[in-house]
């Protein structure tokens, strides 16, 4: 590690760009751009580059192909009870104050930002509460701020403001990516390198925390409740830097409507032709130019008519190995299949509160509102991707109360229904979901009969389940220590952002890659016309005939 980490030092930063080959300027039309995905990464490198080309005066033609039905990517949310004044989050939920390009679009995109909990209930004493599959050992109050910083204190000592020191210095080494002279960065690698954030990604947060005088007791039961309910991994496993990014918490706020509306407006404003419900089946590179084959997503048994469009340059604006695109010839930098994440999200309306029976409190006692979970004290499973532990659960949030029009004996009435989101590595069974609701009761009017063994929520009474919707996502990979980070450029025209996901894996990073591949991609264009103009000149000319 040593040897690797010492040729990344020494490495001059600006090699990645020496090195790429210029490529022959066939065609002289407009630039044609074709971007693959229709997230944060693909539509920030859409916005900026219209932004640039404007900026430079460049003729400029942007495709983005989505194969989703919907702009957003993994940021996409679903209506409960089909009623769009409804909306949830059913991918990622929040961004925070120093998720600059995401603050920064949202405010000049003219869209509303709310703080992230507003709709919440408040109905419990307690707001959060981190539970490790037999107590809360730890629980904060809906009020009372100054209570719970005393009780922070009380129990974990200095390691809460020490993990804020660490995690200002940490933000603050990352955010000098945004700026000259780092910014664009050609090697995420060598980035790394100049910010000083390779001893963190290099190491288990567990190992990173314990190098920095943050107490075990704070680790596992505060901070790796974060790890898991943001990446589902314990501190074993995923590395220090975002072990530290998970505890960046500060202005948590979203979008009304939901933050897939930041990517739509960024697309919108780019001018792009987007084309979605559209699958890119093969990448074909030629001299000077990529041939983009797609076809409808739709319907994938039948015969789909297939269409073929040249570009210059082509952004590949996701993970490569779930992209299903073949690219001949291959690429000079295959990036690494790594494996990820498989989350079962489940959203769910029911009349309902959280079973403080099943989390073993008092008759009288109330569930908090929001509950994640960590590790026992004697448990340590290590870096185990399976991870979960006797919790068998990572998350459970109350997200709103939505009123409810029901019939009963002719009549009808309104009854309020929570709606709730669960993080599990596992699709939650019938007899999970009754068990945290306490449906296995006798009320003398009947009973509600729990299915057993593997059932699904689908199983149990409207009555007690109104509606529900099911997902399961990969959303993030397995954040395992390393010391390089895939190349930004796989092959000439061929761009690639999916790289920062072993880094930070976030929407505002997907959107900070989306940029910067968008300013490398024109500080190319105009490398080529720097190229070409002296190549073209008199003294180039004169220069050529004497030699």
């Amino acid at each position: 590690m040593w040897l690797l980490y010492t040729l990344l030092v020494f490495l001059p930063f600006g090699y990645a760009a020496q090195q790429q080959p210029l490529r022959s300027d066939i065609h002289t039309g407009p630039k044609r751009v074709a971007v693959i995905g229709a997230g944060a990464g693909g539509s920030f490198a859409a916005y900026e580059l219209r932004k640039l080309a404007e900026a430079n005066g460049t003729p400029l033609n942007i495709t983005v192909f989505e194969r989703n039905p919907y702009i957003g990517g993994r940021s996409t949310t679903v209506d409960v009870f089909d009623d769009p004044a409804y909306p949830i989050e059913l991918g990622a939920s929040i961004f925070v104050q120093v998720n600059h390009n995401l603050v920064n679009a949202s405010r000049d995109l003219g869209l509303e930002v709310r703080s992230a909990d507003y709709a919440r209930p408040r109905e419990t004493a307690e707001s959060i509460g981190i539970w490790d599959g037999e107590e809360f050992v730890f629980t904060l109050k809906n009020s009372y701020s100054w209570w719970n910083i005393a009780r922070l204190f009380w129990r974990y000592g200095m390691a809460p403001l020490r993990t804020q020191n660490l995690m200002k210095t940490i933000v603050g080494r990352f955010l000098r990516l945004y700026e000259e002279p780092l910014f664009p960065f050609h090697s995420l690698s060598e980035a790394a390198v100049a910010l000083d954030l390779i001893n963190a990604t290099s190491s288990p947060g567990e190992n990173f925390l314990q190098r920095n005088q943050i107490s075990d007791l704070f680790a596992r039961e505060i901070i790796q409740a974060s790890t898991r309910v943001n990446y589902g991994q314990n501190l074993p496993l995923i590395h220090g830097l975002e072990s530290m990014v998970c505890m960046a918490t500060d202005g948590a706020v979203s979008i009304d409507g939901g933050n897939w509306r930041i990517f739509d407006g960024a697309l919108k404003s780019s001018g792009a032709e987007v084309r979605v419900n559209t699958t890119v089946t093969e990448i074909t590179r030629n001299e000077g130019s990529v041939r983009i084959t797609s076809k409808p997503s739709s319907d994938a048994d039948a015969v789909q008519p297939v269409d073929e469009s040249e570009f210059d340059e082509v952004v590949i604006a996701g993970p490569l190995q779930y992209s299903g695109v073949s690219i001949s010839p291959p690429l000079q930098h295959i990036p690494d299949e790594i494996p990820y994440v498989k989350l079962h999200v489940t959203l769910l309306a029911s009349p309902h509160k959280i079973s403080a029976k099943f989390f073993g409190l008092g008759v009288n006692d109330h569930a908090p509102e929001t509950i994640l979970t960590t590790l026992p004290k004697d448990l340590n499973l290590g870096a185990n991707p399976k991870g979960v532990g006797p919790a068998d659960f990572w998350s459970i949030s109350t997200l709103r109360s939505v009123d409810r029009t029901v019939l009963e004996d002719g009549t009808e009435r309104q009854e309020k229904h929570y709606v709730y989101k669960i993080f599990s590595p596992e699709r939650p069974t019938a007899e999970f979901i009754a068990q945290i609701f306490d449906l296995d009761y006798d009320n003398g009017t009947g009973s509600v009969v729990v299915p057993q063994g593997n059932t699904s929520i689908a199983d149990l009474p409207k009555s007690e389940i109104s509606w529900f919707h099911e997902k399961v996502w990969n959303p993030y990979p397995l954040l395992y220590p390393r010391v390089t980070f895939e190349e930004t450029l796989l092959a000439p025209g061929v761009w690639y952002t999916g790289g920062i996901e072993s880094f930070i894996s976030t929407m505002e990073t997907s959107a900070l890659m989306g940029r910067n591949v968008a300013a490398l991609m024109v500080q190319s264009w105009q490398k080529q016309e720097q190229t070409k103009n002296e190549d073209t000149s008199p003294s180039s000319a004169s220069g050529r005939a004497e030699l």
